[in-house]
């Protein structure tokens, strides 16, 4: 690697199974492993946005593993989303510290997806608890995210593992994280969440295949047996996230050059 060159973390969309990126991120940082930036997307984008926020990993571990995650569902007479968002924003506030992208520790995209136009949308301005909210709001569950005339939700629908952007962003390496499409993946259907869910992996899956090539590491811990909505394995997640990153450390110092 030149000492020029640019690398990018890029964390995709997975539910609670994202959990997993935690681990991966606290031993990129035991290792003093350099990235300059990080694009995620959904849960990746939160927990992205978190980190880049300044958040302790090892305090966010604690919170998310003692943390009751029901009290944020605020369900409501369904019109365009069941949970209207108003707790998990509140959440996301405090986590960021309301901080917006120019205060970031550092720099820091958020995908989502605009109902409107159909497009990718790449957040890059303004509240970072506001961007998380929009690429986290799964549709039919998240009321969407309405901003600058844009109807914003998951960022899954449109790219789950958003590779391409960390490139037109200007790196010239990039570390991906896969949290849903790995070996081990099962499929278990018990709810709508999870219905939807399935269905947004499945509509990406030719994407995933076309931009996870273009990265120079992925990683895909072994999440598979869990499901979209296993909150409450937190530990056990965040565990296999540090398993996967530690089974290709040699693998990631070797192309980062360190």
């Amino acid at each position: 690697m030149e000492k020029s060159s640019r690398i990018a973390l890029v964390l995709g969309a997975g539910s609670a199974r994202g959990y997993a990126h935690i681990g991966v991120l606290q031993v990129l940082e035991e290792n003093s492993i350099p990235f300059h930036f990080i694009v995620g997307s959904s849960m990746g984008a939160m927990v992205g946005g978190i980190y880049a926020a300044g958040t302790n990993l090892k305090l966010l571990e604690k919170m998310i593993c003692q943390m009751n995650t029901d009290i944020f569902y605020d369900i409501r007479i369904p019109r365009l989303g069941f949970m209207a968002g108003r707790r998990i924003t509140y959440l996301l506030e405090l986590l960021t510290k309301k901080k917006t992208f120019a205060d970031l520790n550092l720099p820091f995209y958020a995908v989502a997806t605009d109902l409107i136009s159909g497009g990718r949308i790449v957040l890059e301005e303004g509240s970072v608890a506001e961007a998380i909210r929009a690429s986290i709001s799964i549709p039919g569950i998240f009321t969407p995210v309405r901003k600058e005339g844009m109807v914003l939700v998951d960022g899954a629908v449109s790219d789950r593992l958003p590779v391409d952007v960390a490139r037109e962003k200007g790196a010239d390496i990039v570390i991906a994280v896969d949290v849903t499409f790995g070996p081990d993946r099962q499929v278990e259907i018990r709810n709508a969440l999870d219905v939807i869910v399935v269905s947004l992996d499945i509509m990406q899956k030719y994407h995933f295949d076309l931009t996870a090539s273009q990265a120079d590491i992925i990683l895909q811990p072994k999440v598979g047996s869990f499901s979209s909505r296993d909150f409450d394995q937190a530990d056990k997640i965040i565990a296999l996230g540090r398993e996967e990153a530690e089974a290709k450390l040699e693998e990631i110092k070797k192309v980062v050059g360190v």
